[in-house]
């Protein structure tokens, strides 16, 4: 089995979510009695002396403060934030640019509020103008991803025995609220 493919849901004390983990880590916790395991997967571990369970959500035993995560901004991050769509027309592919929805030339910054995913025509439709001027209404209004999203981004689809623990998470899983 490959350890490191598959991720755990890490809670905190208060059984909220603070982040994923490898199946590694996840063990050695829950081993260490650092962490306990609320939901137990169907996968384990062989050692020489017994199998050991693969947990699919821990829960940390003792409370910790962790300053909320950020998601880098990137092609990749606003790319799957936008799911391989066109904010402009709907076409969806991997052939896609990132357009400034205030051009940089007129003041637009990096930011996820100004950054979208373009198809190439759409781009060169648009051009140095701003979508009110060239007619072209953005089918969502941009926004950063939500700590939840943060939390999961990486994968692909969440679990259903994880969904009890992420209340807030919008089967979207990209905008805030």
């Amino acid at each position: 089995m490959n350890l490191n493919a598959r991720r755990i849901l890490v809670l905190n004390a208060g059984y909220e979510p603070l982040g994923l983990t490898s199946i590694r880590r996840g063990v050695v916790l829950v081993q260490s009695d650092t962490a306990d395991t609320v939901i137990a997967s169907s996968l384990f571990l062989r050692t020489p002396s017994r199998p050991v369970p693969v947990p699919s959500v821990i829960r940390l035993r003792r409370m910790i403060r962790r300053p909320l995560g950020r998601l880098s901004l990137n092609r990749h991050n606003i790319l799957r934030r936008d799911k391989y769509t066109c904010q402009y027309c709907g076409a969806k592919g991997k052939l896609l640019t990132i357009d400034h929805v205030l051009p940089k030339s007129r003041g637009g910054r990096d930011t996820w509020e100004n950054l979208v995913t373009a198809c190439l025509r759409c781009n060169t439709r648009k051009g140095d103008r701003t979508p009110e001027e060239a007619g072209m209404p953005l089918l969502k209004k941009p926004r950063p991803p939500s700590y939840l999203a943060w939390i999961t981004f990486e994968i692909a689809e969440i679990p259903a025995e994880w969904k009890p623990f992420l209340p807030a998470l919008r089967s979207s899983r990209v905008y805030a609220d």
